[in-house]
């Protein structure tokens, strides 16, 4: 009997390098771990992928760990777990924040961030602050490694630099200094996609990031230039609302997404003071 399942191959890899081994000799392939996306897309049939390689079982991609003044967090760290990590609560508390506001507790349970990296939604509750934290993207391939800037990952609308025969293997932050902080615009207090999604360090130059207002996670540089400068929070405000290139969609409108991006950076302002 076939069913919507039956064209559809999924590889089960032993280890990280029978997984990189075979992206490269036997792919394409498209990763899985906690599928909490791809599922999506097969229950509606908008899935395009028919090649998937799982690599929910390979140890080597978890943990949470502090290696001098660096975070590493592996590509499998779920929600869950990083909520509950000591380290990220003390060091990378707006990461913290932004998990605890991702879908129910059975998707935090099973999304892992390098998941939400990959997928590379603009929408992604955790990107924007892997963007203000100037966080580093650990891809690897069969013979290499090397790390990108994660503001630098992207290349246009859920499309990245990650080659076909690479993984995403951790994401490294540096020691963030100066107070954080984050905050999500959805239809309801939980359980929903982001309307607007801002995270913010305010150090000696601040940083501004922000979801669903373009095709990719946005770093505001102009808008820090202005705070950074000593502008009035209404200048940056406006440069704002020029820098960001949000659309109407079934979630919101462009002007509102413009007003409630313009508010969420007075807010980050003021709570940061």
């Amino acid at each position: 009997m076939r069913t919507a399942i039956s064209p559809l191959a999924l590889l089960q890899p032993r280890s990280l390098r029978d997984a990189l081994r075979m992206l490269r000799d036997e792919g394409p392939l498209t990763p899985l771990a906690g599928c909490t996306d791809l599922y999506v897309g097969l229950n509606a049939g908008a899935l395009a992928d028919r090649r998937f390689l799982n690599i929910w079982g390979l140890d080597a991609l978890r943990g949470i760990e502090l290696r001098g003044d660096v975070l590493r967090i592996g590509a499998l760290a779920t929600y869950s777990e990083i909520v509950r990590s000591a380290d990220v609560r003390r060091l990378l508390p707006m990461l913290a924040a932004a998990s605890r506001e991702i879908g129910a507790v059975q998707i935090q349970n099973r999304g892992t961030i390098g998941g939400n990296i990959a997928n590379g939604s603009p929408a992604g509750d955790t990107l924007p602050v892997l963007a203000a934290a100037d966080a580093l993207v650990e891809l690897r391939g069969l013979d290499w490694t090397r790390t990108v800037p994660f503001t630098g990952f992207y290349t246009g609308y859920r499309a990245s630099i990650r080659r076909p025969d690479e993984l995403i293997t951790a994401v490294n932050v540096p020691r963030v200094e100066g107070a954080q902080w984050f905050r999500k615009v959805g239809a309801r207090s939980a359980q929903s996609i982001s309307k607007v999604v801002m995270a913010g360090v305010r150090a000696g130059r601040p940083r501004v990031a922000l979801g669903s207002v373009a095709p990719t996670v946005v770093r505001a540089r102009r808008t820090e230039d202005a705070l950074a400068s000593g502008a009035p929070i209404a200048e940056a405000q406006r440069i704002l609302q020029e820098e960001i290139s949000p659309i109407d969609d079934i979630r919101s409108t462009v002007a509102y997404r413009r007003e409630v991006a313009s508010r969420l950076l007075a807010q980050f302002w003021a709570a940061t003071r």
